[in-house]
């Protein structure tokens, strides 16, 4: 299968796998820096849920270097109006979509799923 290609890699045969590694098939993360991706730029409580994680002093921090992007995300959910999960955020529209990542991403859950009914 070789590395992973920037537009998700699908493998035809019976049965057909995709596989997308978070958060874009060439960068070390998860989800949730796939979803940080999402927070639209011009959003004022961003910079400052980014802020107070940083600033918790790495000696009291409950989460580990690895999880800083995580811990960013969910102080930002958290601060929503109505605080919800990271799908719910997508369905409710407080995450963009129209980005290139996720764009890429839903070009390849299409791809992937595509005549499968």
């Amino acid at each position: 299968m070789g590395d992973p290609t920037p537009c998700g890699t699908i493998v035809d045969g019976e049965p057909r796998v995709g596989v997308w590694l978070w958060p874009d098939n060439g960068s070390c993360g998860e989800i949730e820096d796939f979803v940080a991706g999402m927070i639209p730029c011009t959003d004022p409580v961003w910079p400052r849920s980014k802020c107070y994680i940083n600033s918790i002093p790495v000696e009291q921090r409950p989460f580990s270097e690895g999880k800083i992007a995580r811990a960013q995300v969910y102080a930002w959910l958290a601060a929503r109006e109505k605080p919800r999960r990271m799908g719910t955020a997508i369905r409710a529209g407080d995450l963009d979509i129209s980005g290139e990542l996720a764009t890429r991403f839903a070009r390849w859950l299409e791809n992937l799923f595509r005549d499968q009914a």
